[in-house]
């Protein structure tokens, strides 16, 4: 090994590694009229905070049109999950801490098809519509 290669920085986790973690926040989600004992913003907080940077990148979204399941979140697998043949799961509903909780918790553990999902993640979890997959193929620019 050269000197230039051992001085080089480990290689960090590549965000097609990790899994994305998209938090709705327009429509219905994070509205204090539809859901005024929520904390939309410390919700948003809390997972970017408590999400492993390493396992899992956070992004807010302005609308996945899937308001009648406000407060939405998908996580995206990454490639671990995709290698198992995990397709992105939403969840709904996500309007407590014990499901805030849940969700970050199986975030960490690597999430679909590495782990298995929590009670309230498995309770919550709803099947998208097409427009549903359309806008967040736009939000993750695919």
């Amino acid at each position: 090994m050269t000197r230039r290669q051992s001085r080089r920085r480990p290689r960090e986790v590549g965000v097609d590694e990790r899994q994305t973690v998209v938090v709705c926040r327009g429509g219905d989600c994070g509205n204090r009229t539809k859901h005024p004992g929520v904390d939309h913003r410390d919700q948003l907080r809390r997972i970017s905070g408590e999400v492993d940077i390493t396992r899992a990148r956070v992004v807010s979204s302005g609308c996945l049109d899937a308001c009648e399941h406000s407060n939405v979140v998908v996580v995206v697998p990454g490639s671990a999950g995709r290698a198992r043949g995990a397709a992105p799961v939403w969840v709904g509903g996500v309007l407590d801490e014990a499901c805030t909780g849940d969700l970050v918790e199986w975030v960490d553990a690597g999430g679909a098809a590495v782990a298995d999902a929590p009670v309230l993640v498995d309770l919550h979890a709803f099947h998208p519509t097409r427009l549903n997959r359309h806008e967040l193929e736009e939000e993750l620019g695919r």
